[in-house]
Protein backbone atom coordinates (compact mmCIF):
# COMPACT_ATOMS: atom_id res chain seq x y z
CA UNK A 1 0.00 0.00 0.00
CA UNK A 2 1.29 3.46 -0.92
CA UNK A 3 0.33 5.75 1.97
CA UNK A 4 -0.03 8.78 -0.30
CA UNK A 5 -2.86 7.02 -2.18
CA UNK A 6 -4.92 6.26 0.95
CA UNK A 7 -6.58 8.16 3.80
CA UNK A 8 -7.39 6.70 7.21
CA UNK A 9 -11.09 6.17 7.96
CA UNK A 10 -12.00 7.78 11.31
CA UNK A 11 -13.30 5.44 14.07
CA UNK A 12 -12.42 2.34 12.02
CA UNK A 13 -9.12 0.83 13.15
CA UNK A 14 -7.05 -0.69 10.37
CA UNK A 15 -9.27 0.62 7.53
CA UNK A 16 -8.11 3.02 4.82
CA UNK A 17 -9.92 4.49 1.82
CA UNK A 18 -8.24 4.81 -1.60
CA UNK A 19 -8.36 8.48 -2.59
CA UNK A 20 -9.22 7.91 -6.27
CA UNK A 21 -11.27 4.71 -6.36
CA UNK A 22 -12.93 4.82 -2.94
CA UNK A 23 -12.11 1.16 -2.27
CA UNK A 24 -11.36 0.13 1.29
CA UNK A 25 -7.98 -1.25 2.31
CA UNK A 26 -8.09 -3.39 5.49
CA UNK A 27 -5.08 -4.39 7.56
CA UNK A 28 -4.84 -6.56 10.69
CA UNK A 29 -2.30 -8.65 12.62
CA UNK A 30 -2.82 -12.28 13.63
CA UNK A 31 -0.21 -13.93 15.86
CA UNK A 32 2.33 -11.30 14.90
CA UNK A 33 1.78 -11.71 11.15
CA UNK A 34 0.21 -8.90 9.14
CA UNK A 35 -2.61 -9.55 6.64
CA UNK A 36 -4.38 -7.13 4.31
CA UNK A 37 -7.19 -7.09 1.79
CA UNK A 38 -9.10 -4.67 -0.45
CA UNK A 39 -12.90 -4.35 -0.53
CA UNK A 40 -15.47 -2.32 -2.47
CA UNK A 41 -17.18 -1.01 0.68
CA UNK A 42 -16.77 -0.60 4.45
CA UNK A 43 -19.34 -3.31 5.25
CA UNK A 44 -17.29 -6.01 3.52
CA UNK A 45 -14.08 -4.71 5.05
CA UNK A 46 -15.51 -4.72 8.60
CA UNK A 47 -16.84 -8.24 8.09
CA UNK A 48 -13.36 -9.37 7.07
CA UNK A 49 -11.79 -7.61 10.08
CA UNK A 50 -14.21 -9.42 12.42
CA UNK A 51 -14.10 -12.89 10.86
CA UNK A 52 -10.76 -13.40 9.11
CA UNK A 53 -8.60 -15.93 11.00
CA UNK A 54 -5.51 -16.02 8.83
CA UNK A 55 -6.76 -18.44 6.19
CA UNK A 56 -6.67 -16.71 2.75
CA UNK A 57 -9.55 -18.71 1.29
CA UNK A 58 -11.92 -17.34 3.93
CA UNK A 59 -10.94 -13.71 3.47
CA UNK A 60 -13.16 -12.65 0.60
CA UNK A 61 -16.89 -12.78 1.07
CA UNK A 62 -17.83 -10.55 -1.86
CA UNK A 63 -16.25 -9.62 -5.17
CA UNK A 64 -16.39 -6.40 -7.16
CA UNK A 65 -18.52 -6.40 -10.27
CA UNK A 66 -17.11 -5.84 -13.74
CA UNK A 67 -18.69 -2.37 -13.67
CA UNK A 68 -16.96 -1.50 -10.40
CA UNK A 69 -13.62 -2.67 -11.78
CA UNK A 70 -14.14 -0.66 -14.98
CA UNK A 71 -15.16 2.46 -13.04
CA UNK A 72 -12.03 2.15 -10.89
CA UNK A 73 -9.94 1.61 -14.01
CA UNK A 74 -11.41 4.80 -15.49
CA UNK A 75 -10.44 6.76 -12.39
CA UNK A 76 -6.99 5.29 -11.83
CA UNK A 77 -5.63 3.95 -15.13
CA UNK A 78 -7.35 5.96 -17.86
CA UNK A 79 -5.54 9.25 -17.07
CA UNK A 80 -2.30 7.55 -18.13
CA UNK A 81 -3.73 6.60 -21.54
CA UNK A 82 -3.99 8.68 -24.69
CA UNK A 83 -7.41 10.25 -25.27
CA UNK A 84 -7.87 8.23 -28.46
CA UNK A 85 -7.15 4.98 -26.60
CA UNK A 86 -9.72 5.86 -23.95
CA UNK A 87 -12.33 6.47 -26.64
CA UNK A 88 -11.56 3.16 -28.36
CA UNK A 89 -11.83 1.22 -25.09
CA UNK A 90 -15.11 2.90 -24.19
CA UNK A 91 -16.53 1.97 -27.59
CA UNK A 92 -15.42 -1.64 -27.24
CA UNK A 93 -16.83 -1.83 -23.71
CA UNK A 94 -20.38 -1.30 -24.98
CA UNK A 95 -20.93 -5.01 -25.66
CA UNK A 96 -19.51 -5.96 -22.26
CA UNK A 97 -22.21 -3.94 -20.51
CA UNK A 98 -24.56 -6.95 -20.76
CA UNK A 99 -22.39 -8.75 -18.15
CA UNK A 100 -21.03 -5.78 -16.19
CA UNK A 101 -23.47 -6.45 -13.29
CA UNK A 102 -21.76 -9.78 -12.53
CA UNK A 103 -19.10 -10.12 -9.80
CA UNK A 104 -15.69 -10.94 -11.24
CA UNK A 105 -15.67 -14.44 -9.71
CA UNK A 106 -18.99 -15.20 -11.44
CA UNK A 107 -17.66 -14.38 -14.92
CA UNK A 108 -16.64 -17.91 -15.82
CA UNK A 109 -15.76 -19.51 -19.19
CA UNK A 110 -19.38 -20.70 -19.51
CA UNK A 111 -20.67 -17.16 -18.94
CA UNK A 112 -18.26 -15.84 -21.59
CA UNK A 113 -19.44 -18.57 -23.97
CA UNK A 114 -23.08 -17.49 -23.56
CA UNK A 115 -22.11 -13.84 -23.98
CA UNK A 116 -20.19 -14.60 -27.19
CA UNK A 117 -23.03 -16.69 -28.60
CA UNK A 118 -25.55 -13.93 -27.85
CA UNK A 119 -23.66 -11.31 -29.85
CA UNK A 120 -22.74 -13.70 -32.68
CA UNK A 121 -26.45 -14.53 -33.07
CA UNK A 122 -27.28 -10.83 -33.09
CA UNK A 123 -24.69 -9.89 -35.75
CA UNK A 124 -25.78 -12.83 -37.92
CA UNK A 125 -29.46 -11.95 -37.58
CA UNK A 126 -31.47 -10.48 -40.51
CA UNK A 127 -32.07 -7.34 -38.41
CA UNK A 128 -28.35 -6.52 -38.39
CA UNK A 129 -27.60 -7.89 -41.85
CA UNK A 130 -30.22 -5.58 -43.36
CA UNK A 131 -28.85 -2.51 -41.59
CA UNK A 132 -26.63 -1.75 -44.60
CA UNK A 133 -23.22 -1.94 -42.95
CA UNK A 134 -21.63 -3.46 -46.08
CA UNK A 135 -17.92 -4.25 -45.83
CA UNK A 136 -17.78 -2.52 -42.44
CA UNK A 137 -20.10 -5.14 -40.89
CA UNK A 138 -18.94 -7.03 -37.82
CA UNK A 139 -16.50 -9.88 -38.54
CA UNK A 140 -15.64 -11.17 -35.06
CA UNK A 141 -15.58 -10.31 -31.33
CA UNK A 142 -11.79 -10.25 -30.96
CA UNK A 143 -11.58 -6.58 -29.93
CA UNK A 144 -14.10 -7.01 -27.12
CA UNK A 145 -12.47 -10.21 -25.89
CA UNK A 146 -9.07 -8.50 -25.93
CA UNK A 147 -10.49 -5.60 -23.91
CA UNK A 148 -11.85 -7.97 -21.27
CA UNK A 149 -8.40 -9.58 -21.02
CA UNK A 150 -6.90 -6.10 -20.56
CA UNK A 151 -9.42 -5.26 -17.82
CA UNK A 152 -8.89 -8.60 -16.08
CA UNK A 153 -5.08 -8.30 -16.17
CA UNK A 154 -5.28 -4.79 -14.71
CA UNK A 155 -7.70 -6.10 -12.06
CA UNK A 156 -5.20 -8.81 -11.09
CA UNK A 157 -2.25 -6.44 -10.92
CA UNK A 158 -3.89 -3.39 -9.31
CA UNK A 159 -3.47 -2.52 -5.66
CA UNK A 160 -7.17 -1.70 -5.40
CA UNK A 161 -8.18 -5.34 -5.94
CA UNK A 162 -4.94 -7.16 -5.13
CA UNK A 163 -6.42 -9.48 -2.49
CA UNK A 164 -9.79 -10.42 -3.98
CA UNK A 165 -8.27 -11.13 -7.41
CA UNK A 166 -5.40 -13.29 -6.26
CA UNK A 167 -7.12 -16.66 -6.78
CA UNK A 168 -9.06 -15.82 -9.95
CA UNK A 169 -8.00 -16.95 -13.43
CA UNK A 170 -8.76 -15.38 -16.77
CA UNK A 171 -12.04 -16.84 -18.12
CA UNK A 172 -11.21 -16.05 -21.76
CA UNK A 173 -10.12 -19.19 -23.62
CA UNK A 174 -9.02 -19.89 -27.20
CA UNK A 175 -12.37 -21.47 -27.97
CA UNK A 176 -14.13 -18.17 -27.30
CA UNK A 177 -12.26 -16.50 -30.16
CA UNK A 178 -13.25 -19.34 -32.46
CA UNK A 179 -16.87 -19.09 -31.32
CA UNK A 180 -16.74 -15.32 -31.89
CA UNK A 181 -16.15 -15.74 -35.62
CA UNK A 182 -18.94 -14.14 -37.68
CA UNK A 183 -17.47 -13.83 -41.16
CA UNK A 184 -14.12 -13.66 -42.92
CA UNK A 185 -12.26 -10.38 -42.50
CA UNK A 186 -12.13 -8.62 -45.90
CA UNK A 187 -8.71 -8.85 -47.53
CA UNK A 188 -6.91 -5.53 -47.60
CA UNK A 189 -3.51 -4.73 -49.07
CA UNK A 190 -1.38 -3.07 -46.40
CA UNK A 191 2.19 -3.15 -47.75
CA UNK A 192 2.42 -0.52 -50.46
CA UNK A 193 5.06 -1.33 -53.07
CA UNK A 194 7.86 1.09 -53.87
CA UNK A 195 6.45 1.76 -57.35
CA UNK A 196 2.98 2.52 -56.00
CA UNK A 197 4.47 4.69 -53.23
CA UNK A 198 6.28 6.85 -55.78
CA UNK A 199 3.05 7.20 -57.79
CA UNK A 200 1.17 8.08 -54.61
CA UNK A 201 3.63 10.88 -53.81
CA UNK A 202 3.17 12.43 -57.27
CA UNK A 203 -0.55 13.04 -56.70
CA UNK A 204 -0.17 14.73 -53.31
CA UNK A 205 0.02 18.46 -52.63
CA UNK A 206 3.49 19.68 -51.54
CA UNK A 207 2.83 19.72 -47.77
CA UNK A 208 1.23 16.29 -47.70
CA UNK A 209 3.76 14.92 -50.19
CA UNK A 210 6.54 15.87 -47.78
CA UNK A 211 4.56 14.40 -44.89
CA UNK A 212 3.98 11.10 -46.72
CA UNK A 213 7.59 10.84 -47.88
CA UNK A 214 8.89 11.46 -44.37
CA UNK A 215 6.50 8.83 -43.03
CA UNK A 216 7.71 6.35 -45.64
CA UNK A 217 11.43 7.09 -45.20
CA UNK A 218 11.21 6.77 -41.38
CA UNK A 219 8.71 3.86 -41.41
CA UNK A 220 6.83 5.92 -38.86
CA UNK A 221 3.30 6.10 -37.59
CA UNK A 222 1.39 9.05 -39.00
CA UNK A 223 0.99 10.60 -35.54
CA UNK A 224 4.75 10.48 -34.95
CA UNK A 225 5.57 12.17 -38.25
CA UNK A 226 2.82 14.81 -37.91
CA UNK A 227 4.16 15.52 -34.41
CA UNK A 228 7.82 15.98 -35.44
CA UNK A 229 9.42 18.94 -33.62
CA UNK A 230 12.30 21.06 -34.90
CA UNK A 231 14.11 20.62 -31.58
CA UNK A 232 14.56 16.95 -32.51
CA UNK A 233 16.13 17.64 -35.91
CA UNK A 234 19.94 17.63 -35.86
CA UNK A 235 21.12 18.75 -39.31
CA UNK A 236 24.79 18.79 -38.31
CA UNK A 237 24.90 15.11 -37.33
CA UNK A 238 22.04 14.16 -39.71
CA UNK A 239 20.08 12.70 -36.81
CA UNK A 240 16.31 12.76 -36.35
CA UNK A 241 14.64 11.92 -33.03
CA UNK A 242 11.11 10.52 -33.24
CA UNK A 243 9.52 11.25 -29.90
CA UNK A 244 6.36 13.37 -29.68
CA UNK A 245 3.11 12.06 -31.18
CA UNK A 246 -0.04 13.83 -32.36
CA UNK A 247 -3.25 12.61 -30.73
CA UNK A 248 -6.46 13.18 -32.68
CA UNK A 249 -10.12 12.95 -31.68
CA UNK A 250 -11.71 9.69 -32.83
CA UNK A 251 -15.01 11.34 -33.72
CA UNK A 252 -14.07 14.48 -35.70
CA UNK A 253 -10.37 13.65 -36.40
CA UNK A 254 -9.15 17.03 -35.11
CA UNK A 255 -5.93 17.63 -33.14
CA UNK A 256 -6.30 17.06 -29.39
CA UNK A 257 -2.83 17.06 -27.90
CA UNK A 258 0.86 16.38 -28.46
CA UNK A 259 1.82 13.32 -26.45
CA UNK A 260 5.44 13.54 -25.22
CA UNK A 261 6.31 9.97 -26.24
CA UNK A 262 5.46 7.46 -29.01
CA UNK A 263 3.21 4.40 -28.75
CA UNK A 264 5.81 2.15 -27.09
CA UNK A 265 6.94 5.05 -24.85
CA UNK A 266 10.49 4.89 -26.25
CA UNK A 267 12.03 7.49 -28.53
CA UNK A 268 13.93 6.23 -31.56
CA UNK A 269 16.49 7.82 -33.86
CA UNK A 270 16.70 7.88 -37.65
CA UNK A 271 19.58 8.80 -39.91
CA UNK A 272 18.65 11.75 -42.14
CA UNK A 273 19.12 10.49 -45.69
CA UNK A 274 19.44 12.84 -48.68
CA UNK A 275 15.74 12.46 -49.46
CA UNK A 276 14.80 13.22 -45.86
CA UNK A 277 17.18 16.17 -45.85
CA UNK A 278 15.47 17.61 -48.93
CA UNK A 279 12.04 17.30 -47.26
CA UNK A 280 13.26 18.89 -44.02
CA UNK A 281 14.90 21.80 -45.87
CA UNK A 282 11.67 22.45 -47.77
CA UNK A 283 9.75 22.48 -44.50
CA UNK A 284 12.37 24.66 -42.83
CA UNK A 285 11.63 27.34 -45.42
CA UNK A 286 8.03 27.36 -44.12
CA UNK A 287 9.04 27.58 -40.46
CA UNK A 288 7.31 30.34 -38.50
CA UNK A 289 8.01 31.84 -35.05
CA UNK A 290 6.54 30.16 -31.94
CA UNK A 291 5.75 26.96 -33.84
CA UNK A 292 8.01 23.96 -33.38
CA UNK A 293 6.03 21.62 -35.64
CA UNK A 294 7.89 20.50 -38.76
CA UNK A 295 4.55 19.97 -40.51
CA UNK A 296 1.85 22.57 -39.88
CA UNK A 297 -0.76 24.78 -41.51
CA UNK A 298 -0.16 28.42 -40.61
CA UNK A 299 1.38 27.39 -37.30
CA UNK A 300 -1.37 24.96 -36.34
CA UNK A 301 -0.88 21.16 -36.06
CA UNK A 302 -2.32 18.99 -38.81
CA UNK A 303 -5.75 17.44 -38.34
CA UNK A 304 -6.05 13.76 -39.19
CA UNK A 305 -9.24 14.40 -41.14
CA UNK A 306 -7.34 16.69 -43.53
CA UNK A 307 -4.54 14.14 -43.90
CA UNK A 308 -7.13 11.47 -44.74
CA UNK A 309 -8.79 13.65 -47.39
CA UNK A 310 -5.45 14.34 -49.11
CA UNK A 311 -4.22 10.74 -48.87
CA UNK A 312 -7.50 9.31 -50.19
CA UNK A 313 -7.58 11.80 -53.05
CA UNK A 314 -4.06 10.86 -54.16
CA UNK A 315 -4.80 7.14 -53.83
CA UNK A 316 -7.91 7.56 -55.97
CA UNK A 317 -6.27 9.75 -58.65
CA UNK A 318 -3.21 7.52 -58.87
CA UNK A 319 -5.39 4.38 -58.92
CA UNK A 320 -3.42 3.01 -55.98
CA UNK A 321 -4.87 -0.30 -54.70
CA UNK A 322 -4.21 0.68 -51.08
CA UNK A 323 -5.99 2.84 -48.53
CA UNK A 324 -5.21 4.48 -45.20
CA UNK A 325 -2.04 6.08 -43.87
CA UNK A 326 -0.44 3.04 -42.21
CA UNK A 327 0.34 1.48 -45.61
CA UNK A 328 3.53 3.57 -45.76
CA UNK A 329 4.86 2.08 -42.51
CA UNK A 330 4.00 -1.42 -43.71
CA UNK A 331 5.52 -0.68 -47.12
CA UNK A 332 8.87 0.43 -45.72
CA UNK A 333 8.89 -2.58 -43.38
CA UNK A 334 8.47 -4.86 -46.40
CA UNK A 335 11.22 -3.03 -48.30
CA UNK A 336 13.55 -3.27 -45.28
CA UNK A 337 12.96 -7.03 -45.06
CA UNK A 338 13.87 -7.47 -48.71
CA UNK A 339 17.08 -5.53 -48.12
CA UNK A 340 18.24 -6.92 -44.78
CA UNK A 341 15.77 -9.37 -43.22
CA UNK A 342 13.84 -9.05 -39.96
CA UNK A 343 16.65 -7.25 -38.14
CA UNK A 344 16.46 -4.50 -40.76
CA UNK A 345 12.69 -4.26 -40.19
CA UNK A 346 13.18 -3.85 -36.43
CA UNK A 347 15.82 -1.18 -37.04
CA UNK A 348 13.49 0.81 -39.31
CA UNK A 349 10.17 0.47 -37.46
CA UNK A 350 11.48 0.47 -33.90
CA UNK A 351 9.74 -2.79 -32.98
CA UNK A 352 11.29 -4.75 -30.12
CA UNK A 353 9.23 -7.87 -30.77
CA UNK A 354 10.32 -9.97 -33.76
CA UNK A 355 6.74 -11.23 -34.15
CA UNK A 356 5.51 -7.69 -34.78
CA UNK A 357 8.34 -7.08 -37.22
CA UNK A 358 7.33 -10.26 -39.05
CA UNK A 359 3.67 -9.18 -39.04
CA UNK A 360 4.46 -5.83 -40.63
CA UNK A 361 6.69 -7.29 -43.33
CA UNK A 362 5.17 -10.73 -43.90
CA UNK A 363 4.82 -12.23 -47.36
CA UNK A 364 1.66 -11.33 -49.23
CA UNK A 365 -0.05 -12.18 -52.52
CA UNK A 366 2.50 -10.22 -54.57
CA UNK A 367 5.37 -12.18 -53.01
CA UNK A 368 3.60 -15.46 -53.74
CA UNK A 369 3.17 -14.37 -57.36
CA UNK A 370 6.84 -13.37 -57.71
CA UNK A 371 8.09 -16.64 -56.16
CA UNK A 372 5.68 -18.71 -58.28
CA UNK A 373 6.99 -17.09 -61.47
CA UNK A 374 10.60 -17.76 -60.48
CA UNK A 375 9.78 -21.41 -59.75
CA UNK A 376 7.98 -21.66 -63.09
CA UNK A 377 11.09 -20.29 -64.84
CA UNK A 378 13.20 -22.98 -63.17
CA UNK A 379 10.76 -25.65 -64.30
CA UNK A 380 10.84 -24.34 -67.88
CA UNK A 381 14.64 -24.28 -67.89
CA UNK A 382 14.73 -27.90 -66.74
CA UNK A 383 12.23 -28.97 -69.38
CA UNK A 384 14.04 -27.17 -72.20
CA UNK A 385 17.45 -28.61 -71.34
CA UNK A 386 18.22 -31.69 -73.55
CA UNK A 387 18.99 -34.85 -71.66
CA UNK A 388 22.48 -36.31 -72.14
CA UNK A 389 22.25 -39.77 -73.74
CA UNK A 390 24.52 -42.50 -72.46
CA UNK A 391 25.53 -45.55 -74.63
CA UNK A 392 27.36 -47.43 -71.86
CA UNK A 393 24.76 -50.20 -71.75
CA UNK A 394 24.33 -50.50 -75.55
CA UNK A 395 25.98 -53.48 -77.33
CA UNK A 396 27.10 -52.76 -80.89
CA UNK A 397 25.78 -54.98 -83.70
CA UNK A 398 29.29 -56.14 -84.69
CA UNK A 399 30.12 -57.25 -81.16
CA UNK A 400 26.75 -59.01 -80.90
CA UNK A 401 27.48 -60.91 -84.14
CA UNK A 402 30.91 -62.01 -82.87
CA UNK A 403 29.37 -63.32 -79.62
CA UNK A 404 26.77 -65.26 -81.59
Amino acid sequence: MKKKDYEKIPNHKGLYRHINSGHIYARKKIRGKEFNATFPNIRSAKHWMNTFNGQPQEAITSFSTLKEVMDTMRAVHFPMLASSTQQIWERRYELLKTIEHLPMNKITPSVIKKWVQHWVDFYKSPLYQESGRGSAARCNLNNELNLFVTIFNWYKESEEFEYEAIHLTNPIKKKHRRLGFIKQVPQKKKQISLEHALTFFEYLKPLYRNLAQMQFFTAGRIGEVAGLQWQNVDFENRRLKINETCIWCNSNKTFLELKPFPKNKEARYCYITDDMLRVLKEQEALKIPRCDFVFHVEGKPLNYGTIQVNYRGAQRKGKIPYSGSHILRHGMAKLARQVGGLEAVMAMTGHKDIKLADHYSKCDEDDQKEISLKIFEKIQEAQAKPEEQSFDNVISLSNFSKRA
